[in-house]
């Protein structure tokens, strides 16, 4: 289906050019909220005639999305879940998650305008776009922990994962310990350091 874009669309097309898109995307989305038109002779028409008005909305509603962006750029807000030792969230951090953060915060954001392509399901910094205007984007950056003071040590750079790596390395160390001394080995007179220097 062809239609005429009422306003920019990320990765389609630019206020005004006709674009072919798939039937669906067309009546679902586009034609639905109002963000295209189908492309007839009475459209383009139409078009013609609001074009001056759409062009004047859209530079309104830009600059009120440009003083959003600069109150929200590099921004970072923190969510506080639950998660394995291996930083594995049990559930995860979805869009509506990150508006609700938002909102704690003093900023109210649309569902829509969140770029989130899938949920965040891991412990750490992670960066997501915020459309808030066709053309006006920005980087957030939000924090997934498992306590306020996992958030500041992430924030701070940390590698968190050191904790649990060390744990690793003394359960290793308990494992080869335990080879060391096992029990079942033979008892020669002479100790048995040879036998260990094969297995390795």
């Amino acid at each position: 289906m062809e239609v005429i874009l009422l306003e920019r669309v990320s990765k389609l097309g630019q206020m005004g050019e006709v674009v072919k898109v798939r039937d669906g995307y067309a009546r679902n989305f586009l034609l639905k909220r109002g963000k295209a038109l189908r492309a007839t002779a009475d459209n383009r028409a139409k078009y013609d005639g609001m074009k001056a008005d759409l062009e004047a909305r859209n530079l309104a509603s830009k600059g009120e999305a440009s003083k959003i962006a600069e109150k929200i750029q590099g921004k970072n807000i923190i969510v506080i879940r639950q998660a394995s030792e291996a930083g594995q969230l049990f559930g995860s951090v979805t869009v509506r998650d990150v508006v609700v953060a938002f909102e704690a915060d003093g900023v109210t954001l649309d569902r829509a305008q969140v770029q989130l392509d899938a949920p965040i399901k891991a412990i750490g910094k992670h960066t997501i776009t915020v459309a808030i205007h066709p053309e006006v984007e920005v980087e957030v950056s939000v924090t997934v922990a498992r306590s306020q003071d996992e958030a500041e040590r992430i924030n701070r750079g940390e590698d968190i994962s050191t904790r649990n790596e060390d744990r690793d390395a003394a359960a290793e160390a308990i494992a080869a310990a335990g080879e060391f001394f096992d029990p079942e080995a033979q008892q020669d007179d002479e100790p048995a350091p040879a036998a260990e220097e094969t297995e390795k």
